[in-house]
């Protein structure tokens, strides 16, 4: 009797851990789904409430034709901008883009133009945070380049290595930054098996930053979205492994993103860390070519997010789409989704089950300057010359 009572006993605890075990899958897929639809519905929301008291700033202070909003720091450096020339051939103010930004004094309340005359330029070029308003000007019909070839495994003045994070050629840790018309290159090769290959072409790492018709050209890394609101329009940014990367909060525009990958690689990685920090990679309008085979995007973070919207896929995309860098865990906490992409890349059939094909209202949030609150801060070269513009930098005149 006592055996069989055992039996029976055991039998019983392992049938309500059974249930037990049941139950909790389900409450946990259904906490994860629950988690999914409240991080959509905040996104949903949270521009619905930013469209909303857009345009009540606006009506309160209207700027020029009812439209421009800039705050205030931004507004006063660009009523007070000042202009100063690099050439290599001695033509120009200075001649080397150094001695320029070394002219700028700290805490710079002025916007200062450096007009770069066309040639390559082999500096290693750092605008700190007490430089912020600086643009980059270069010659739209022959851009001049800044290049570099320095990696993480270079060692530096401490005789210790750079890192990826002091590999960039130029490194922008001040607000307010534009570049105009600019190619920025690494020339390090990627070398496959080897580790500390990252070679930044640059670093972003200020705030409200714009770049418009400009080139970024590396290997792996090449370009170091690390963190802040920042527009690119019309850029190309060439690479093999992870080469946008970071935890900055940007738009990119029509843009032309071209792999020289040589076997599998990811094009974007991602590191929005926590639930709540307000980053992420929004593609619009944009054409992905190249060679190799390449993810979308790896998260890097665990909460990593990256969207692309209307934007041209070619056969390099993997079925799969998208990588958790090997954590599973990360499946029901990143988001990644795409929107009326086009190609034979953006072939939906065989993508991971945690990829999103986001509607008209959830895409919503990405797919306008507002995803960057640029209302509040961007301004195209377009408008840095348009009458309207100029009338809101100096009110009540006509200039």
């Amino acid at each position: 009797m006592a055996s069989k009572s055992h039996f029976y006993l055991n039998t019983l605890f392992f049938l309500l851990l059974s249930i037990f075990c049941l139950k909790s899958s389900s409450w946990s897929l259904l906490d994860t789904e629950r988690d999914y639809s409240r991080w959509v519905s905040w996104n949903v929301n949270n521009h619905q409430k930013r469209a909303m008291l857009m345009a009540k700033s606006t009506v309160q202070t209207p700027g020029a034709d009812g439209k421009f909003v800039l705050d205030g720091k931004l507004r006063q450096a660009e009523m007070n901008s000042v202009r100063v020339t690099v050439s290599q051939d001695g033509t120009g103010d200075f001649k080397t883009i150094t001695e320029a930004t070394n002219s700028i004094p700290p805490y710079n309340t002025r916007r200062v133009i450096i007009a770069i005359k066309p040639g390559v330029y082999r500096e290693k070029i750092f605008i700190p945070r007490t430089m912020p308003f600086v643009t980059f000007l270069g010659d739209s019909s022959e851009p001049p380049t800044i290049t570099g070839n320095d990696t993480a495994s270079v060692s530096g003045k401490d005789g210790k290595p750079l890192r990826t994070y002091q590999s960039a050629t130029v490194a922008v840790d001040a607000n307010y930054f534009v570049a105009i018309s600019m190619k920025f290159e690494n020339t390090a090769p990627h070398v496959i098996g080897t580790k500390q290959g990252q070679a930044v072409a640059l670093r972003i790492s200020g705030t409200k930053a714009a770049f418009y018709n400009c080139s970024f050209y590396g290997n792996q890394d090449t370009l170091y979205d690390h963190k802040g609101l920042h527009y690119f329009n019309n850029c190309f940014i060439q690479g093999s492994v992870d080469f946008i990367f970071g935890s900055g909060r940007s738009f990119y525009e029509n843009c032309h993103l071209n792999s020289i990958a040589k076997k599998v690689a990811s094009l974007t990685a991602q590191k929005r860390s926590n639930s709540s920090l307000a980053s992420g990679f929004s593609f619009k309008d944009s054409t992905i070519t190249g060679s190799g085979l390449i993810y979308l995007g790896r998260a890097w973070g665990d909460y990593s997010r990256v969207i692309f919207s209307y934007t041209f896929m070619d056969k390099i995309i993997l079925p799969q789409g998208w990588n958790d860098w090997g954590d599973q865990r990360r499946d029901s906490r990143v988001y990644y989704g795409e929107y009326q992409c086009t190609g034979p890349g953006a072939n939906l059939t065989g993508r991971v089950a945690w990829a999103r094909v986001l509607t008209d209202e959830e895409a919503r949030p990405f797919i306008g300057t507002y995803y960057v609150e640029g209302d509040t801060w961007l301004i195209s070269p377009e408008n840095l010359s348009s009458p309207a513009f100029k009338s809101l930098m100096h009110p009540g005149t006509n200039i």
